[in-house]
């Protein structure tokens, strides 16, 4: 990277800072090929492995286990340590569980290998938000994360269509493989680009960096008991269930069974969430930081989201194009998720911010580690015991019982932003608590 600079020293150093973050987002887009895979290879995985849907929730919800159980750790460790050390030993470790992934030929080695790739996770998305809270000011940070997303939202369109068509070409082991030999790249592209400060620092970098970190204990408490770590959490975890549970795992299934679609036509519809929140999170942070509030667009947000699921759920004979159409709109309308983080972060004093992330996505993440698997267990709970070469069959009904979750988390969603305390894109000062 030096080489670069003495070359290019004007333009490297006004672009450092999305080098520097992008180059970290792309930690954030493997991760989301990770979660995203089982979309298109829940039936090779239930056929394989001899599984019903409620085994499938299990084993793709261990990544969300395993997120759960480190994210607090990962925070408290992004306040104190190299960020750049970080990411490159969760990016080695992430890599070599998928491996492991590939090669499992049993239903435990496979679960053990996703939550394996989890705890990296628990570390990526909040080394993402510690960067760009020291390369970029507050009055941009809505924005930047909305970039950072977008970016992580292009590895869950990677998972779909493109990922299911290479399923088709390679057989899902091999595909899981060449996933592993991206992540190497991904690992080398951090290693060159990634730094933790910019030479040219802000007051409130410096404080921070030459600050005597918190006790943990401290910390812990600080952040537990700011409202504001916890609605803004719930938020972002409810608004994430459409790509939890239709993005990541059973849109696939729902679209070919209950829609009649091909896999590929589903793999594309289910996409769409994706691509709607790729369109949406730079927008909404954009807007978000133009009118200088937070609240607002996400109660907003979240009522059309609530709107259109209605419609997913129940207008009838929705034909392909329909159904790429809502899908769309679904990630477009609950991509207002990502605003929570930089409320988040103008909540909390800056060297909590790792800290503070990490409370918040302990609830976020939790989401997958709860709804996946209950999305499973209420689908087959009058599963009718149908097979098809191995695939369990379920009804439209049993699907309807599983997308009741969303509607109910949209309504709690609305509750919590209007709870929330607007920031109006300030950062952290005693005198707005």
């Amino acid at each position: 990277m030096s080489s670069l600079k003495q070359v290019f020293p004007i333009a490297f150093s006004k672009y450092q800072p999305w080098l520097v973050c992008l180059s970290a987002a792309l930690f954030f887009f493997y991760e989301f090929i990770q979660m995203g895979m089982f979309n298109s290879i829940s039936q090779e995985l239930m056929q394989d492995f001899s599984i019903n849907a409620s085994q499938l929730g299990f084993l793709s919800a261990t990544y969300f286990y395993a997120d759960v159980i480190f994210l607090l750790f990962a925070g408290i460790l992004v306040d104190r340590i190299s960020i750049r050390t970080i990411i490159l030993i969760a990016m080695v470790m992430v890599v070599l569980a998928t491996i492991l992934f590939a090669f499992s030929h049993s239903f435990q080695l496979a679960a053990f290998s996703h939550f394996i790739s989890g705890i990296g996770n628990a570390f990526c998305f909040i080394s993402c938000i510690k960067l760009a809270t020291r390369w970029f000011s507050s009055q941009r940070l809505a924005f930047v994360i909305g970039v950072i997303i977008t970016i992580a939202m292009l590895g869950g369109v990677v998972a779909q269509t493109p990922f299911a068509l290479l399923v088709q070409w390679l057989g899902w082991r091999e595909t899981v493989l060449v996933n592993a030999g991206v992540g190497a790249v991904i690992t080398l592209i951090v290693y060159l680009f990634v730094r933790d400060y910019p030479k040219h620092q802000t007051p409130e970098v410096m404080i921070e960096k030459n600050a005597v970190p918190a006790s943990i204990k401290k910390s812990l408490l600080t952040v537990l008991f700011n409202k504001q770590n916890g609605l803004g959490g719930i938020y972002t975890c409810l608004l994430n269930l459409p790509i939890i549970l239709l993005g990541e795992l059973w849109g696939v299934m729902y679209l070919t069974q209950v829609h009649h679609l091909l896999k590929t036509e589903a793999s594309l519809v289910a996409t769409m969430v994706f691509v709607g929140t790729i369109i949406g999170s730079p927008f909404v942070g954009w807007f978000s930081d133009a009118i200088g509030k937070r609240r607002l667009p996400m109660i907003v947000g979240a009522m059309l989201s609530l709107l259109v699921l209605l419609c997913i759920m129940f207008l009838p004979n929705l034909n392909f194009f329909m159904l790429l159409v809502l899908f769309l709109l679904l990630g477009i309308f609950t991509s207002t998720q990502i605003i929570s983080y930089p409320l988040i972060a103008e909540s909390n004093p800056r060297h909590l911010t790792g800290t503070s992330t990490g409370l918040a996505s302990v609830l976020i993440m939790g989401g997958g580690a709860v709804f996946q698997p209950l999305f499973g267990w209420l689908m087959d709970l009058h599963w009718d015991q149908a097979l098809n070469h191995g695939v369990a069959m379920y009804s439209p009904s049993n699907y309807l019982n599983g997308l009741a979750i969303m509607p109910i988390a949209f309504v709690v969603s609305i509750i919590a932003a209007c709870l929330l305390r607007e920031t109006h894109c300030q950062p952290y000062s005693r005198e707005n608590l």
